[in-house]
């Protein structure tokens, strides 16, 4: 088999402290989501656990084929990107593990969010948050998962470059708000909450 190495880019994001690195190949599990708050949640995360050495990492975020990477406020990214996108690539390429162990965070997250019961507004918001939202971003570098719907109340948990954003009030309102009210009978409002 031929040696292949894994080629990284870096993305600007809508939010001016996360880069999103980019990798050619999945660098964790298909449709896993991972978010790294500190370096002492990374038990079992090689990859993160030697990003936040740096020292200036203030949070990971990890899906499919990139991390989201939000700088500690004292950095600059003119100064740093180059040096983090081949440190992964050099990572990557060597096949070294990146999750060994998902969080059990993690887990309790995904375990909360129960399949909604077919017809129901759920399954409607679910799916157009996953055919329309999910994939716009993803791009930016974020993640956006559905909680509840409760007296017209819509909340999501936004991750990764989304996660103090000063743009993702307006795109949760503007955008993702009145698409919903559009095509959702009872959507009044969408809000977000912290995971």
């Amino acid at each position: 088999m031929p040696f292949t190495p894994t080629l990284v880019y870096a993305e600007a994001t809508p939010n001016p402290d996360v880069m999103k690195f980019v990798a050619n190949r999945l660098i964790i599990e298909p449709m896993k989501q991972v978010e790294y708050l500190s370096a002492e949640e990374t038990d079992g995360a090689p990859l993160a656990k030697e990003l936040f050495k740096g020292g200036y990492v203030k949070s990971l975020f990890f899906s499919n084929n990139f991390v989201s990477i939000t700088r500690n406020e004292t950095m600059e990214w003119s100064k740093m990107v180059s040096a983090v996108r081949e440190f992964l690539q050099d990572y990557l390429t060597k096949g070294l593990p990146v999750i060994e162990v998902y969080p059990e965070k993690q887990a309790a997250v995904e375990e909360s969010v129960s399949a909604p019961a077919p017809d129901s507004p759920e399954e409607a918001i679910t799916q157009i948050l996953e055919e329309y939202i999910r994939p716009a971003v993803e791009q930016d570098g974020g993640a956006i998962t559905f909680r509840s719907f409760q007296n017209g109340i819509v909340t999501v948990a936004l991750q990764g470059s989304c996660s103090g954003c000063p743009s993702s009030k307006i795109t949760l309102k503007s955008g993702i708000e009145a698409l919903l009210k559009r095509m959702v009978p009872g959507v009044e409002e969408v809000v977000a909450e912290e995971i």
